[in-house]
């Protein structure tokens, strides 16, 4: 008799999932501490992650694609799980400090309750191409780093420094006594990111993907700023607002890119 009870599967911490994700990983200052590939599974990227394994000396066992689904929690593994310790998380300040010793005005993404892991994901990875330092995201009414995140981030999450604070309000505060200028997103407001100079220090508010920006965080942005937008749609999807205001900072910094 067929099984109609929905998939209770969930992503598990500690967990890398995915090809690329492990790849990543493998090329970190943390790679992992075990390697699964599916048993027979002896083609393309998976030769490089073998290789890659046995330079570094990590263990790699083959499994059957059901252990490897029970593993990873998740059924889009690609055939290859990694244990590896749970993400590391850094404080604000070392962000900073990153910032710092790469002698450049720190530019940090604050996440504000994103809860859908592809969008935190795909955050992460334009923040990575784009040059942020790090990103913020709240303990408790956020997403954490699950092997889906990582996932969607094609494993940029492994070189991206990431914060996890109580109170994300608070935490824009003291940016903002550390020398930050905190630009939040809001359809209705007048100056738009194009008439905003990036330049300097700058922190990039990123809001829930179906309310935005809370009240209190809203309140604490130096300055709200709308995206141009020409169409019958009033709002983007939160990773690709945040990938428009990424690039403008890096535009107006002049990076090579």
């Amino acid at each position: 008799m067929k099984d109609n009870r929905k998939d209770k599967s969930q992503p598990k911490e500690g967990i890398i999932a995915g090809r690329n994700p492990v790849l990543e990983a493998l090329k970190s200052k943390t790679p992992p501490e075990k390697i699964f590939v599916a048993k027979g599974e002896k083609e393309g990227s998976i030769v490089r992650i073998i290789s890659l394994a046995r330079e570094l000396k990590i263990p790699i066992s083959e499994a059957d694609r059901v252990k490897l689904d029970f593993m990873a929690g998740i059924p889009t593994h690609q055939g290859v799980v990694a244990y590896t310790s749970q993400k590391s998380y850094v404080s604000v300040e070392e962000i900073l400090e990153y910032a710092e010793l790469k002698g450049e005005p720190p530019f940090i993404i604050i996440a504000d309750e994103i809860n859908d892991p592809h969008n935190l994901g795909a955050i992460i990875r334009t923040a990575e191409a784009s040059g942020v330092h790090g990103i913020i995201i709240s303990k408790n009414r956020s997403v954490s780093v699950t092997p889906a995140v990582v996932k969607a981030s094609a494993g940029a999450v492994m070189h991206m420094r990431m914060a996890k604070v109580s109170n994300i309000a608070d935490t824009i505060v003291r940016l903002k006594k550390l020398g930050l200028w905190i630009y939040g997103t809001d359809a209705s407001a007048t100056q738009d990111i194009y008439s905003t100079d990036f330049k300097g220090p700058v922190g990039i508010v990123i809001g829930n993907e179906g309310s935005g920006i809370s009240r209190l965080v809203k309140e604490r942005c130096d300055f709200l700023l709308s995206i141009p937008m020409k169409g019958k749609i009033s709002s983007l999807n939160a990773s690709v607002a945040a990938g428009i205001m990424m690039y403008e900072v890096l535009r107006q910094r002049n990076l090579n890119i």
